[in-house]
């Protein structure tokens, strides 16, 4: 696979007109800001602030999950942009934080950034169980409450579907296990977020 270097790509990009030592930083502002080093639970995203909504009419941002087992993520939007890396797993929850086209930047849990063709994405709710958490399993109960019956413990980093959220509490299931856990303690879904 050929590499564009930065001029190249500044010439495909919409700003492509502005000023050479302009497009160049806001192309290399566009392309190359991964969130390298944030802490995955401040990655989120934006928190109780009211969704814009982006070209695709979809509020952003916006959970979602990976709909294909293999999913290039790329640098840029496009296949003409180098792979930065691969997903291997289909349901993997990712933040949509920004559009282009058929373009999703994504966000993962890790907090990393990149781009990948809309079509590999599912509205499919899923998240990680405290992905920032290393050590003791968490329990999930049969109800949403710290009271009701624990149905299982599972791992930091396990990932499931999420049926509801509601109250501070989420359902979550598998082929596996299904009960409720607090909302705090996923990444896939916002702070106060209530859906069915």
């Amino acid at each position: 696979m050929k590499q564009k270097t930065l001029t190249s790509l500044v010439r495909r990009l919409p700003w492509a007109g502005a000023k050479p030592a302009a497009a160049l930083l806001l192309a290399a502002a566009f392309v190359f800001s991964p969130m390298q080093g944030v802490d995955p639970a401040l990655a989120q995203g934006a928190a109780g602030a009211a969704p814009k909504l982006g070209p695709s009419g979809l509020p952003l941002p916006r959970f979602v999950s990976l709909k294909a087992a293999r999913v290039n993520v790329r640098v840029g939007p496009g296949q003409d942009y180098r792979i930065a890396w691969v997903f291997t797993r289909s349901g993997l929850p990712v933040e949509v934080v920004q559009e282009f086209d058929n373009w999703r930047r994504i966000r993962d849990s890790d907090g990393t950034e990149g781009w990948v063709f809309h079509s590999l994405l599912a509205m499919k709710r899923t998240a990680v169980v405290a992905p920032w958490q290393k050590g003791d399993p968490l329990p999930i109960r049969s109800g949403p409450d710290d009271t009701a019956a624990i149905t299982a413990y599972l791992e930091p980093k396990v990932v499931a579907k999420v049926s509801e959220c509601e109250g501070g509490w989420c359902q979550l299931s598998d082929n596996r296990f299904k009960g409720w856990i607090r909302q705090d303690r996923l990444w896939g879904v916002y702070p106060d977020e209530s859906f069915d």
